[in-house]
């Protein structure tokens, strides 16, 4: 069943990455291992420049640490410990902002060299260019930095697909499955939440901005994981699906 735009009135699309515009194993099995791979020396030679990374992960680690959650210990001088402890936050998927942020710079040197090319589903690059020419403004919430976001959408293997994209939001906005992230986004963006259209593959992010009054469709893609609550959901399985705005 197709989601027409014009009838639901919807002004802006806001887009997850993971599982609705790129496989979940290109994020797991290339960016996570690329990440891994390069952080001890990545650490070593750019430290200096990292000072917000490395101040949020020792925060976020004495948390963990009072939490009785046993992470690696951080060492004053050594930045292997925090090497150490950012694997560790890895291999549990955590959102964490100094993390994620500490990617991003990573993922940057691979894809400025070339090393790194994202993946994006076929459907996509001709969804993403359609609705910009029909004058509708896109947007993407993810987990991971907007510097990882904009690095992703402008090394595609189908081009530099950022043109079309405008917005970039991040767990500095809040949490995917609160409310308040996507009240915090629609004010942003000065719509009102229920002209924007937010699509992800995971039922609770779609619970919260439902919460905050926009409207969803789950995407349904190869190698995502089933959702508890998709019946709740208006399902797609491409952005193919989704109808050109009236203009």
């Amino acid at each position: 069943m197709a989601f027409n735009l014009s009838r639901a009135g919807i002004r802006r699309i806001l887009l997850d990455i993971e599982g609705t515009t790129t496989p979940i194993a290109f994020v797991h099995d290339v960016l996570f291992s690329y990440a891994r791979e390069k952080l001890p020396s990545y650490l070593q030679e750019h430290s200096a420049d990292l000072s917000d990374e490395l101040t949020k992960l020792r925060n976020e680690q004495a948390e963990d640490l009072r939490n009785g959650l046993h992470p690696p210990l951080i060492e004053a001088g050594q930045l292997e410990t925090i090497g150490g402890y950012a694997l560790w936050l890895i291999d549990r998927d955590r959102k964490s902002t100094g993390l994620k942020s500490l990617q991003g710079k990573i993922w940057r040197q691979g894809y400025l060299d070339g090393t790194l090319k994202a993946q994006v589903f076929p459907d996509v690059p001709s969804a993403l260019e359609r609705w910009h020419r029909a004058g509708l403004k896109i947007s993407i919430f993810s987990s991971g930095s907007v510097l990882a976001q904009q690095l992703l959408f402008a090394h595609t293997e189908a081009g530099d697909l950022s043109k079309f994209l405008e917005g970039f939001f991040d767990t500095t906005t809040g949490p995917k499955i609160e409310a308040d992230s996507y009240r915090n986004i629609a004010q942003a963006l000065q719509l009102r939440a229920a002209e924007v259209l937010f699509i992800s593959d995971v039922d609770k992010e779609l619970a919260a901005a439902t919460g905050a009054g926009m409207q969803t469709l789950l995407c349904v893609r190869p190698g995502n994981q089933p959702q508890e609550n998709a019946a709740a959901y208006q399902t797609i399985q491409s952005f193919a699906a989704i109808e050109n705005p009236e203009r």
